[in-house]
Order: C-alpha cells, then sequence, then structure tokens
C-alpha cells in the first residue's frame, strides 16, 4: 500500500474528508469532522489510526511496525508503519477498525445519515 491508495481507500468510505488542518504533510481524514486516520506524508511514512486499547496492545505485541499512537492519546492510537511488511489487508482491517469505532461514537442520527449516503 502506498499513499495514494491509503488515500483512495479512505476517501472511499462513507462520509469520508479529508484536509490538512496540521500542516502540508500530515493529511487527515475524518467522518463527521471526527478523525479516524492521520497519515504522514514524510519518510517514514506511516498513518495513525484508533484502536480498541486491548486491541491495540496485542497488535504493538504481534507487529513491530505498530508502535503506540504519535502525538496521541496512546491508550487508543496506533501509529503503523507500512513500509512492505504488513499486508494490504492487515493494513485495510486497522484502517476498517477505525472508521468503524468513530462511525459508531457519532449519534444515531448522524450515523444513520451516513449509511443512507
Amino acid at each position: 500500500m502506498n499513499i495514494e491508495s491509503l488515500r483512495n481507500y479512505c476517501l472511499h468510505k462513507k462520509g469520508v474528508t479529508e484536509s490538512f488542518p496540521f500542516g502540508d504533510d500530515t493529511l487527515v481524514f475524518k467522518i463527521a469532522d471526527k478523525i479516524f486516520l492521520l497519515a504522514g506524508l514524510t519518510a517514514p511514512i506511516s498513518f495513525n489510526v484508533k484502536c480498541e486499547p486491548e486491541k491495540a496492545i496485542q497488535l504493538r505485541e504481534s507487529f513491530t511496525e505498530v508502535v503506540p499512537g504519535y502525538h496521541m492519546n496512546k491508550k487508543h492510537w496506533n501509529t503503523v508503519y507500512y513500509n512492505g511488511s504488513l499486508s494490504d489487508k492487515q493494513l485495510t482491517e486497522m484502517i476498517d477498525h477505525s472508521y468503524e469505532l468513530v462511525l459508531k461514537s457519532l449519534p444515531k442520527k448522524q450515523q444513520e445519515e451516513i449509511y443512507n449516503l
């Protein structure tokens, strides 16, 4: 997975927007103005995703490419370095988990609006 395929994957999800609120080197993906993924555009290539606390620890223990979230709440966020060691399937599962966590945290009315897009 490269940055362009990551971007395309995120933007194909319902209700997702992209922006650069933290500068030109951090691409941010949101659903209903809530961040679910931040992608660094400078080397080393990485992205931050939200994660359930127990799963976050499990992923960190299983993969050296997954570490506590850089500049984020370490309990709920992981930084993932994608250097080819993790499969696209593993990466997309982490992205999907983050998206779903944020989506489920929204009020029911907003969730329904997004599902109906």
